[in-house]
Order: structure tokens, then C-alpha cells, then sequence
């Protein structure tokens, strides 16, 4: 069984200890480096001796130095493979949208349970987006008030309106494939071509921008 390598960049050594013991739980996780900052995680990038790109890094947001939102940009740089996942206790408006906008994958509170933490790893890995789930009210709430000033005008086929649809019920690649009867290569199409529609990095930054848009109802 492939193991899902995990990076962790957090200052605070007992969470760092509660991660470590939590992610032993988990069979398929691998736990391949452990970095109180954000220098020192991307320095190890570089140490071509023990170099390892993980699958999915977890990045604090309130680090010292280096603050995970602009270490995000930096990982995306030095580890475009690696997927991004925000683990912090932030929930404030502006962070998780900078957030998204940067490319993070998922925005995860340290308040969630390991299983809510490691479901949303999963997710992220087999393609989805992973949101806390009073994060991702709350980013719905916030568009509803905030719609753009002038309309921007992007055109998706249906196929793709059905696609970024179900990408916003949480549903990874495999599940809208089954949903759509169709490949799931064909589903990564779709998406890749949402994404350059939107000019966008990623899921959670095509459903907030389809949102604001009004290309999807923000449900009351």
C-alpha cells in the first residue's frame, strides 16, 4: 500500500506531538518531516540527501518568521507536487480567502478531530477540496454580501457547469465520474478546463470565484 507522505509546519511542539501520535493511527500515513518553521521546511527541500516531496503539507498560518501565507506561495514554488492543506486556528475572512486565492487545497481548523483532520487529507489526495465545515458556511456567507462590482462574463459548457456543481457537494473526481457515467480522465478535463476559464489553481478558488459570480446560487 502506497503511503501518503505528510509534512508538518508548525511552531508549536506539543500540537507537533499530538499530530505525530494522531497520524500513527492511520496506516496509509506517512509522517516524513516535522518543521517548527517555514525556513527550515523549504530548506529542506534543498538537502538533496534526505529530500523527500510529500504528498500533502500541512501548514500553520501563525509561524514565526515566515507566516504560512507567504510561505504558501514559497512551497508552491519549491514543491508544485505537493498539495497544501491550512491547519490552523484562524478562522478569519481574510485568511481563508488569501488562502484559497494562494492555492492552499483545503483550509482545516486545529479545532476539527483528528478523523474530520485526516478525512480532509484523504480528500485532498484523491482530487477534492477540504473545508471545515463552518469555514465553508462561512466563506458562503460572506459571497452572498460581497458579489463583484461589474459582471465578469465566463462561459461554461454544461458539462462543466455539472462537473464545478457536484466539485461544490464535496464529491472528488472519481465520484462525479460515477455520477456523470463518464471516465474519470475525462472528468480531470473538465476540471482542468474550469480552472483555466477562472484562471484559477485549484477547487476551492473555482467554487469561490463560480460563487461570487453568481454561476452558483449561494442557497439560503
Amino acid at each position: 500500500m502506497k503511503k501518503i507522505k505528510i509534512m508538518l509546519v508548525e511552531d508549536n511542539p506539543e500540537y507537533r506531538d499530538v499530530i505525530n501520535f494522531a497520524m500513527k493511527r492511520y496506516e496509509n500515513f506517512e509522517l516524513s518531516g516535522q518543521f517548527g518553521t517555514a525556513e527550515i521546511a523549504l530548506r529542506s527541500f534543498h538537502d538533496m540527501s534526505q529530500r523527500i516531496i510529500p504528498d500533502i503539507i500541512l501548514l500553520d498560518l501563525r509561524l514565526p518568521g515566515m507566516d504560512g501565507l507567504e510561505a504558501l506561495a514559497q512551497f508552491r514554488k519549491t514543491s508544485p507536487e505537493s498539495k497544501i492543506v491550512i491547519l490552523t486556528q484562524s478562522d478569519s475572512e481574510t485568511d481563508v480567502l488569501k488562502a484559497i486565492t494562494k492555492g492552499a487545497s483545503g483550509y482545516l481548523l486545529k479545532s476539527s478531530s483528528m478523523q474530520e483532520i485526516a478525512d480532509g487529507i484523504q480528500t485532498v489526495v484523491q482530487g477534492g477540496a477540504s473545508l471545515d465545515s463552518g469555514v465553508a458556511k462561512f466563506i458562503l456567507n460572506t459571497l452572498k454580501s460581497k458579489l463583484p462590482e461589474k459582471e465578469v462574463k465566463v462561459f461554461l459548457t454544461e458539462r462543466e457547469l455539472q462537473t464545478l456543481t457536484l466539485l461544490s457537494e464535496g464529491l472528488v473526481k472519481k465520484e462525479i465520474a460515477d455520477q456523470l457515467n463518464i471516465s474519470v480522465t475525462t472528468v480531470a478535463t473538465h476540471v482542468g478546463h474550469i480552472y483555466e476559464k477562472f484562471e484559477v489553481q485549484n477547487a476551492p478558488a473555482a467554487i469561490t470565484k463560480a460563487f461570487k459570480l453568481g454561476i452558483l446560487p449561494a442557497e439560503d
